[in-house]
């Protein structure tokens, strides 16, 4: 059986959401519930881990796309520095790529933000019982798509040529040869079915490997 988080009073609620009207707009929403309690919000991800760890909430309600950070990396920070905080993605894109690389961070739960509050609510108490949460429909399409077949530095030289930099500019960033370089595109480049590294780039993003 798994252990359970239950708390004895309120269930404490982290809020990392980037757009201020609609993180104020959620945690109204949540505060509503008579069981739960919003005691922290931030708009960064690279502010995630020291609100967890001085505000001690029992579940964090993580974007993925955030500024400084993503959702997907303080996860896994968090994973290693407050594991008794359970980690629940709430995301507007729900992406087979993001769902996998999300269990491997440790989340306990993966969900889109077209859903009633009634369900995230459901689903923060869910997850203090020890159960996983995903969203159906994206468990199905995870499933289908199967593995990143990207290995993590061909990531990296894709991330690296999001701002059009020179071969020259990614080899100097990422210290590596010219050479290795342009072989890390090729090869990202096939894997991907497409015809050069702006569109590989893009296909990757769209399938949630980067």
């Amino acid at each position: 059986m798994p252990r359970d988080h239950r708390p004895t009073k309120s269930i404490r609620v982290l809020l990392a959401e980037d757009q201020g009207m609609l993180r104020g707009a959620l945690a109204l929403l949540l505060g509503m519930e008579p069981d739960i309690e919003v005691v922290a919000q931030v708009s960064a991800g690279d502010a995630i881990v020291d609100a967890v760890l001085t505000r001690r909430p029992d579940v964090a309600l993580l974007d993925i796309e955030l500024p400084g950070m993503s959702g997907l990396d303080a996860a896994a920070e968090l994973r290693d520095q407050a594991p008794d905080c359970r980690v629940l993605i709430v995301t507007t894109f729900g992406r087979p790529g993001y769902l996998r690389r999300a269990m491997e961070a440790g989340a306990a739960g993966f969900l889109v933000k077209d859903g009633p509050v009634e369900e995230l609510a459901e689903a923060i108490r869910r997850v203090l019982t020890g159960e996983s949460v995903i969203d159906p429909a994206l468990a199905a399409a995870a499933l289908s798509a199967g593995p990143n077949p990207l290995t993590t530095r061909e990531c990296d030289v894709l991330k690296a040529s999001a701002d059009g930099a020179t071969v020259a500019d990614i080899a100097a960033r990422l210290h590596l040869s010219e050479s290795t370089v342009r072989n890390y595109l090729s090869s990202a480049i096939g894997k991907t079915g497409t015809r050069n590294r702006m569109e590989a780039m893009r296909e990757a993003r769209h399938q949630g490997w980067l």
